[in-house]
């Protein structure tokens, strides 16, 4: 029999065991069990209506499918133990094969910024399908010019010169080579757990283990430890700028993080220890993304800036899963820690799905640039990236997407934030805007990540329920939540009705 979540429209529900504590089970408060019971009696988390039908899937069959993935193409990470068979999107919501409805809070690895298949992103690229694919950046076209003129205003002097290009690593391979064809230098620091891309030359500025080689790569690239408020040796009750902060206490001061200033001396130790007395440069995401949004303290990227420069280095933000309005407060994520960077870098959401990237920085290095070598780029600024990439700023602006994900993601922030304090699974809950990160451990005192198998059953459970979301962290232990921006106030609901459903059942079976 066909179970009831596999129906449209869906309506879930949990079944639970006996709320009765198990005497083998001393750590589950009773507050824990009456919560289990209410959910039981009470919680049916009903997904959100939705005004579109999907095509009805005609490709593949799913068994011919899995066999083409695993014959014909490369192996990579996939999600869910039978992975997901995508057929069509719109808006915040995907749909499989089978016509399962699924509201999509990971957004393509935060990329689907304005939502899947927007009415005025879509017109914008057919228009330009039927107009002008591709030139070559040898001839001029009017959609790299106006779209030029508008990314440039979003920007603040002296970042007016923008290099197109067509995926978050090309573009930080270029900010490499700029930063050290400006420096004359070579060293290149990037702090642990941040992930600038997986090219052989990005490769060395990424701190993620699953993502490292065992072949040489990276030369001249160092780390230096990530600023963790939670995960880390210091942190405390002041130190993100986030509605939510770490359940960590310490002395500090709203105003004096002592925890930023421990981090600034591994840094200052990084510089006088693993590089050159000169520098080329520092990458840093503004949250680091597939580290699992982790924020620093206040203050750091600020005092880690000026000591670059110090060094004759340039300061490189790494906008590519923080750019565009999703951190609410501020259009680029640079601007939330009260820094000018002399190179920018940002793709993913810039195209909405779209393969599209950039590089914008001063006139002065890109004159560098220039004298070293002639840059170009066949695909960067094609016609149809920059119509699309035109259309998706409009709509940002239109709709007033960085304002939405202002007030529904700092909703969303507190709604979890009651649950991690509602259980001793979930250890921290951060982010800023709608790039939000739960951290799951074995328990808060500890703060020892949550096994990867268990993490895994819980993803799968919010699958059922009809939620995607993502993961990130160094063990794989953190859920990453950013959703497109158009994300409304009972999709958030929705979204951590059924978290705390699968959560609950989880802790259910642990109990058994």
């Amino acid at each position: 029999m066909t179970p009831a979540w596999r129906h449209l429209p869906r309506t879930l529900r949990l079944e639970t065991s006996s709320p009765r504590t198990p005497k083998t089970c001393p750590s589950l408060s009773r507050a824990f069990w009456r919560s289990v019971t209410k959910l039981s009696l009470h919680t049916k988390p009903r997904m959100p209506p939705c005004d579109f039908t999907p095509e009805r899937y005609q490709s593949m069959p799913y068994s011919r499918v899995l066999e083409v993935y695993r014959e014909h193409l490369s192996p990579e990470l996939v999600y869910f133990p039978d992975p997901l068979l995508l057929h069509q999107g719109h808006m915040q919501w995907l749909f499989d094969h089978e016509g399962n409805r699924y509201l999509d809070f990971f957004s393509g690895i935060v990329t689907v910024s304005v939502g899947h298949c927007h009415p005025k992103v879509n017109a914008v690229a057919q228009k330009q399908l039927g107009r002008l694919w591709h030139t070559s950046a040898l001839f001029f076209h009017p959609p790299i010019h106006e779209y030029a003129e508008k990314l440039s205003a979003l920007l603040p002097d002296p970042l007016k010169v923008i290099f197109l290009m067509n995926s978050g690593s090309e573009a930080n391979d270029l900010a490499m080579l700029m930063a050290r064809a400006h420096s004359r230098n070579t060293d290149i620091i990037s702090l642990r757990g941040a992930y600038h891309g997986c090219s052989p030359y990005t490769i060395g500025l990424s701190n993620v283990g699953q993502f490292k080689m065992t072949l040489p790569s990276g030369v001249g690239c160092q780390s230096t430890m990530c600023p963790d408020v939670f995960r880390g040796p210091w942190g405390g009750s002041h130190c993100r700028d986030s509605p939510v902060q770490t359940i960590r206490k310490c002395s500090c001061a709203p105003d004096c993080c002592q925890a930023k200033d421990q981090y600034i001396e591994q840094f200052k130790d990084t510089l006088s220890t693993c590089v050159g007395k000169s520098i080329a440069g520092f990458f840093a995401e503004p949250i680091q993304g597939v580290n699992g949004f982790v924020q620093y303290p206040k203050g750091f990227l600020k005092e880690a800036f000026q000591l670059v420069r110090e060094r004759g280095g340039v300061c490189i933000a790494d906008e590519v899963q923080t750019g565009f309005g999703r951190l609410g407060s501020h259009f680029w994520g640079f601007q939330t820690h009260g820094v000018l960077p002399d190179i920018v870098t940002m793709a993913k959401g810039i195209g909405n799905g779209f393969p599209m990237a950039a590089v914008v920085t001063t006139p002065e290095i890109a004159k560098s640039l220039a004298k070293c070598v002639l840059h170009f780029n066949t695909f960067g600024g094609n016609p149809m990236a920059c119509a699309i990439g035109s259309a998706v700023l409009e709509v940002i602006k239109e709709e007033k997407l960085q304002e939405n994900s202002q007030e529904v993601g700092t909703y969303l922030l507190l709604k979890l934030a009651k649950l991690r304090d509602e259980f001793e699974i979930i250890g921290d809950v951060r982010g800023k805007g709608l790039l939000i990160g739960i951290e799951m451990v074995k328990d808060k005192a500890s703060r020892q990540p949550l096994p990867r198998e268990e993490v895994s059953q819980i993803h799968e459970d919010c699958r059922q329920m009809g939620l995607i979301v993502g993961r990130g962290g160094l063990f794989s232990q953190t859920f990453r939540i950013a959703p497109s921006l158009c994300i409304t106030k009972p999709e958030a609901d929705f979204a951590v009705d059924v978290f705390r459903a699968a959560v609950t059942q989880h802790m259910e079976r642990r109990a058994k």
